[in-house]
């Protein structure tokens, strides 16, 4: 691998040579998918492009609750009295009052009880604005978000007989989806298929509500392959001061220069940049591995958690077990 093409912000790829012996047993295959934005065809590599699909087989639809707000009116009482506290503050900041942005006990238990837990209060329409997991009415279709060839990515692991993997979600937001715990975002499915068993692809439904910062712009993909390296926490301490001595002689930052490459890829080791790093183990007890990373930004015109990346986590021993999902 060379260091001829640069990925997202000039990043480019790892070579290969000169890795130090004992770091380079850390090393991972990856894919930079490289997005721009274009008219992708259903046989192609895409993110957000038409997928094949098959006339005959079902489109996936959510049936998992979508995070809703919702909102409750104050009784006149309750909003005069916040009101009246409202004032109260603004008289003890004017007098420059000790203590004066500090509510008193008084206010600070009516505040309580009016908010009565819920998690933000509109001054303009005096409602109270509650976050509740609801099931829609009818199950909303999913939309095409990834679809990678193994031609293109060469490392993609997909069950035997398949030669695509194809990544769809509702694009709203759900607060623990079923099998997702501590994840927040959209409701994501994973299928893999053999492209040459279709023939005549179908396009997909749309669904009633769909977030913009969840509905990717049609890009095509430029794959390079790339060596990844992993941060820190996945190295053994000995080997930790021989990676950053490694990234000084090259000029550069360890961790998302040399390891943990960001933006859109296949494979590789996933960052923790924002948390400590997070074991994510299969049901059957192995250690999950990065399967993709979805990177917000850019031509795709995603929003990830807050400007984060998603990222996908298979069992490297049986990639029929459940999925996990993550942001970061």
């Amino acid at each position: 691998m060379t260091d001829d093409n640069a990925g997202r912000d000039g990043q480019r790829p790892t070579p290969t040579q000169g890795v130090p012996a004992s770091l380079a047993a850390y090393a991972r295959p990856a894919t930079l998918l490289r997005p721009t934005a274009g008219d992708p065809g259903p046989r192609d590599s895409s993110v957000g492009g038409p997928m094949l699909w098959p006339a005959d087989e079902p489109w996936p639809v959510c049936r998992a609750p979508h995070v809703v707000r919702k909102r409750e009116r104050l009784s006149e009482g309750d909003r005069e009295l916040w009101q009246e506290y409202d004032r109260r503050m603004k008289a003890r900041r004017r007098a420059r009052t000790p203590g004066a942005s500090v509510m008193t006990e008084e206010e600070d238990a009516a505040r309580t009880r009016i908010m009565d837990g819920a998690a933000a209060l509109d001054l303009k329409t005096w409602e109270r604005i509650r976050t509740v997991s609801e099931h829609p009415r009818t199950p909303a279709p999913m939309i095409p978000v990834l679809q990678l060839r193994t031609q293109d990515v060469p490392d993609l692991p997909v069950p035997e007989g398949t030669d695509l993997l194809q990544l769809l979600w509702c694009p709203d937001e759900h607060a623990e989806p079923p099998g997702q715990p501590r994840y927040w975002g959209p409701n994501a499915e994973l299928r893999y298929r053999a492209s040459e068993s279709v023939d005549e692809p179908v396009g997909p439904p749309r669904p009633a509500r769909a977030k913009d910062v969840y509905t990717p712009r049609p890009c095509v993909l430029a794959p390079i392959r790339v060596v990844d390296l992993p941060e820190e926490g996945d190295l053994p301490a000995e080997i930790v001061e021989t990676a950053h001595a490694w990234a000084e002689a090259r000029g550069v930052a360890y961790a998302r220069r040399l390891a943990c490459l960001p933006g859109w890829k296949a494979g590789g080791w996933p960052s923790w940049h924002l948390t400590d790093l997070v074991r994510i183990d299969c049901a059957c007890g192995a250690r999950m591995r990065l399967l993709l990373t979805l990177d917000s930004g850019g031509d795709p015109r995603l929003n990830m958690g807050r400007s984060g990346e998603l990222r996908v986590f298979t069992c490297p021993e049986d990639l029929t077990h459940p999925f996990r999902l993550g942001m970061q």
